[in-house]
């Protein structure tokens, strides 16, 4: 099975297959790990958000640029050295929480209230994917995978452009507009990354049936943490522009 998060390639899982292990990859170990990076990226979150709630909510500003990057890098090694997963996810966690902790509250004090809303409905997504998936509403299919991936590389390649655009002045059309039709792009890029939870509630399946060794939970929980960052992240914008 193929899917668009980068975490759960081809490459990453390859070498456990065919091979049996004694300590296996468990659900249960996998969403254990899940909470604990949850549970930093909360923390990380909200001293990020008292730092600058005691002072001027502009004093978050290099938390959003430095979190931002720290939590790229960290993701880029973490996804070409699986082996350091352990740490550097962990290091991940803090740093994507840090940086949507910043991005929060500068949102807040514009429209109060819409932290709260996105975190709500953020994981109303998460809980929505994972019914879907457990009924079998969508079928997570070689076909579906494939076209889930293109348009999430898609969506990659457009917040590349607009972040190469903005360095020289420019915007990318439609993609910061509060009007229907930036609303829409909104949407529509919010709904590729929700599905992205069925690609990750399949692979972590297929990974335990495998029978894929424990480590294999520290990259399954990270992969799905990324999800979960970029669906809040998407949901955060989504709110902006309809209040704004």
């Amino acid at each position: 099975m193929r899917t668009s998060n980068p975490v759960f390639s081809d490459k990453v899982f390859a070498r456990y297959e065919g091979m049996v292990y004694e300590d296996r990859m468990t659900i249960k170990g996998t969403i254990d790990k899940c909470f604990l990076m949850l549970v930093l990226a909360v923390a990380a979150a909200a001293m990020t958000w008292n730092f600058g709630a005691a002072r001027v909510p502009e004093a978050v500003m290099p938390f959003v640029l430095g979190g931002a990057i720290a939590g790229f890098a960290l993701a880029l090694i973490t996804i070409f050295v699986p082996s350091v997963c352990p740490i550097t996810s962990l290091l991940y966690s803090v740093a994507e929480g840090v940086f949507l902790g910043a991005l929060s509250l500068l949102i807040e004090t514009r429209y109060p209230g819409i932290a709260f809303q996105a975190v709500t409905i953020t994981f109303g997504i998460l809980l929505a994917m994972l019914v879907i998936y457990r009924s079998g509403i969508i079928k997570v299919t070689s076909k579906f995978a494939t076209g889930l991936m293109i348009a999430t590389a898609g969506v990659a390649l457009v917040y590349i452009a607009a972040i190469v655009m903005r360095v020289f002045g420019a915007e990318m059309p439609f993609l910061h507009d509060a009007g229907p039709i930036g609303i829409g792009v909104s949407v529509v890029i919010l709904a590729i990354a929700s599905l992205n939870f069925l690609l990750d509630f399949e692979t972590i399946k297929q990974g335990v049936s495998a029978g894929f060794p424990k480590a294999g939970e520290w990259m399954a929980a990270f992969g799905l943490m990324v999800t979960l960052f970029w669906v809040y992240f998407e949901v955060l914008r989504l709110l902006e522009k309809i209040r704004r």
